[in-house]
């Protein structure tokens, strides 16, 4: 007679162990210890094996004959489910091991040399917000382009155009590792070119020649932090990123000699990058040494903490009280700059060269890093020279100012 639930409930346990068939091969094995445990006796291939189903109470009556029945429907087909258990598991594991999240956190860590750590601070957060509470715990083979397709339109939806893009690149990466790891055969992310909306493209708030003086005058009138005052100031000479001159230390620069260099593990290149510096960027520098309280850094930040610079924010908000809210960024300088030196005529490579931008051919890269240094230094004089001129009010005539630059 098949078994209820009341009879096995009711089962006591005896001084030896004993069986209660439920039919099928299914039967309910009660231990002196008044365990009780289902099994399922099969044949196959000649041999009497046991598959165990499951501890009664956790699985009932009813979830050990569902089991029983799958079971049997293996072995009909020939194949043992005590075999074919061990294989789910070890699948399972194996799933578990290559999730989107695990194989995106060993990319990342395999790159994390070569980026800076505010970049690769970003590209993780980036991950962790928008990618990982939706597809970070699926094993990376099960995730198809439509899957990737539907995480990044939640990101759309939020109007955040290019940070989905910036996202489907970063995806794309992760996608690529894993394919050269082994861990997946195609990249679902390659099949996305073009399912994004392109997002207009807006440029940094930059000044343009005849809105220099005015700026120039109000930042020589600044009334705030000396500190940021001389920051902006330095920042128009030398149109570094805000990032590499907010973090900037005492050790980098050689006033005697003229030179701020850069260390590879700041600059978004990680290649070291040389700054000439003209005589109005060192006498910037010389006031700045009076102000910054005996730090490492040249713009320690107010808060005292240890090794801790300024923040964006701060040049930023001195622009906004200046009047330039909109109309003038730290990394617009670098387009001012970029724009009116090539207008004076200087070569293009010795302007690129000097905004520290990417070089694609890795070995001109490196021959690159010094490379105009002396014609730079020339440009990087003139630069200052043009500043002080327009700050004066005196009118400029671009494509005529470095022909008639004296160099004095």
């Amino acid at each position: 007679m098949p078994l209820t639930d009341t009879a096995v409930r009711n089962l006591k346990p005896e001084a030896a162990p004993y069986k209660r068939s439920d039919g099928g091969g299914m039967y309910l094995h009660v231990t002196p210890s008044g365990s009780k445990y289902w099994r399922l006796a099969y044949r196959l291939y000649g041999k009497q094996k046991i598959f165990a189903l499951g501890v009664y109470p956790e699985v009932s009556l009813a979830e050990a004959r569902q089991m029983r029945d799958e079971a049997k429907k293996l072995i009909k087909q020939g194949l043992d489910p005590v075999i074919e258990r061990k294989q789910t598991v070890r699948r399972k594991s194996e799933e578990q091991a290559t999730t989107f999240e695990l194989i995106a956190r060993e990319w990342h860590k395999t790159k994390r040399s070569a980026w800076t750590e505010s970049h690769a601070k970003k590209i993780m957060n980036s991950l962790e917000a928008d990618i990982f509470p939706r597809l970070g715990d699926r094993p990376i083979g099960s995730i198809s382009a439509p899957d990737l397709l539907m995480a990044l339109r939640v990101i759309e939806k939020r109007g955040a155009l290019e940070i989905a893009g910036r996202v489907l690149q970063r995806c794309n990466a992760v996608f690529r590792y894993a394919v050269a790891t082994g861990r997946i055969a195609t990249n679902p992310a390659a099949e996305l070119r073009g399912a994004l909306k392109t997002p207009e493209r807006t440029h940094h708030a930059a000044l343009s020649h005849d809105e220099l003086p005015e700026f120039l005058a109000k930042l020589a009138a600044y009334d705030g932090d000396p500190q940021t005052r001389l920051g902006l100031q330095l920042m128009v000479h030398t149109f570094v990123r805000t990032g590499e001159l907010r973090a900037a230390s005492w050790a980098e620069f050689n006033l005697e000699l003229g030179e701020w260099r850069i260390p590879a593990e700041r600059m978004k290149m990680r290649e070291e990058h040389i700054v000439p510096l003209s005589r109005q960027a060192i006498a910037l520098l010389r006031q700045l040494q009076t102000v910054d309280g005996g730090s490492d850094l040249v713009f320690p930040s107010a808060s005292g903490r240890r090794n801790k610079w300024i923040s964006e924010n701060t040049l930023l908000y001195a622009l906004y009280r200046m009047g330039y809210h909109s109309r003038a960024t730290g990394h617009g300088f670098r387009a001012t700059a970029s724009t009116i030196l090539n207008e004076m005529g200087f070569h293009p490579d010795w302007i690129e060269r000097q905004l520290a931008h990417s070089e694609r051919n890795k070995v001109r890269a490196a021959y690159n890093r010094a490379l105009y240094l002396a014609e730079r230094r020339q440009m990087m004089q003139v630069w200052s020279d043009y500043l002080d001129t327009a700050a004066s009010g005196k009118e400029v005539v671009l494509s005529d100012f470095r022909r008639n630059w004296s160099g004095n």
